[in-house]
Parts: structure tokens; sequence; C-alpha cells
């Protein structure tokens, strides 16, 4: 069999963006069963709603929804349990040290295929408020506008 080459996006998280100022972004395996890896070879994962913690010096994935694979058995997993996020030992102190002192999250920005391998593009975040979500709006409407009247 032909190894595979490339990235392919098995999912995305677009409302991330609306929702966080985005600080830092990691690259990070996941650690899956035989039958995640086939559902999500079918493109058959949700990132909303999920997000990453730190628990005993290792990252988690959590609220990932990889739904069942239908040609599966009694071995099928359980569509939305705890993941555990492959990354250096490095970056994990980074991101500890994050979070803890200025109260920063992670939020997973993407899940695609690299290689044939599943790799999560997570974030490093913080909030944002209502009024700054607005001003990002009118910002892309104005730049929106800009754009269209220099093409005339």
């Amino acid at each position: 069999m032909a190894k595979e080459r490339g990235q392919k996006v098995i999912a995305s998280n677009r409302k991330a963006r609306h929702d966080y100022e985005i600080l830092d972004t990691y690259e990070a395996g996941i650690v899956l069963v035989g039958t995640e890896v086939k559902s999500l070879r079918l493109g058959r994962a949700s990132l909303v709603d999920s997000f990453a913690t730190v628990d005993d010096g290792e990252v988690w994935l959590r609220g990932l929804h990889v739904a069942e694979y239908e040609m599966g058995t009694w071995t099928n997993h359980e569509p939305r349990r705890r993941r555990k996020l492959l990354l250096h030992r490095r970056e994990i102190e980074k991101l500890i040290g994050k979070t803890k002192e200025s109260g920063l999250s992670m939020v997973p920005l993407s899940m695609y295929f690299k290689d044939g391998k599943v790799k999560v593009e997570l974030a490093l975040a913080r909030g944002k408020k209502s009024y700054d979500k607005r001003q990002a709006l009118a910002k892309r409407d104005a730049q929106r506008e800009i754009s269209r009247a220099a093409g005339r």
C-alpha cells in the first residue's frame, strides 16, 4: 500500500477564530483506536465545544466528537471520550505555565491527516468579549468595502 503524502483536513473549528484571540499554535499528535481512525477517514468528526486540559503533566482533548464507525462491532469506540494529545515535554511545560498564570485556554482549531497520521492544530487563546467580536466584524466589513471600491 502506498504511503499517503500531504495534508487532508478532516474537521475545522471556524467558530474558535471568532470566539477567541489566537496567541500561539501547536501541532499535536493524538492517541486513537482503530475504529476512530476509520471514522476520521470518512470525515466524521466535530471540533465544536472541544477544548484541551493539562492533567498530571499530560494534555487531554475533551469534547471532541468522532462518530462511531458504522462497520464496527462490539469493539467500537465511545464518541465523546477524552483523548490524549502528544506534545514534546517543553511544549507541555510552556502550556502549563501560560494557562495557569494568565488564564488562557487551549482550543483545537483543526484536525487533519499529515502523511497518514492524524494531527490536531491546538491554539493557545484568550476569549474575546462581545465588543471585541463586534469590532472584528466591523473591521472585516470595512476591509471588504475598501477592496470592492479598489476593484471598481
